[in-house]
């Protein structure tokens, strides 16, 4: 089963944020993560959404989805982010 990496993003700082962009994907390609939904036209239908930017990442598996946000790799890069904005994310088994 495939899993997925979901971010609802808030950029504070969109001059450092853009070295987070540049750098992410390469990271989670190598996982075998691949972008379905990267920002985008979005309309909220029920409740609240927190934050404006939403980013959703599929990968092979749930434990490759874990393997990637965990990763040593990732951890300087997920820095870049966890300084320039504020996000929720959660790292989800699909089917």
């Amino acid at each position: 089963m495939p899993g997925y990496a979901i971010f609802n993003i808030n950029v504070n700082n969109p001059e450092n944020y853009k070295e987070y962009v540049e750098k992410v994907k390469p990271t989670a390609e190598r996982f075998g993560g691949e972008y379905l939904v990267r920002g985008g036209k979005n309309v909220i239908v029920e409740g609240s959404w927190q934050h404006p930017r939403t980013v959703v990442i599929k990968f092979p598996s749930y434990d490759k989805a874990m393997e990637w946000y965990n990763s040593e790799e990732y951890k300087p890069i997920k820095n870049i982010r966890l300084d320039n904005a504020d996000s929720n994310g959660m790292i989800i088994e699909g089917i």
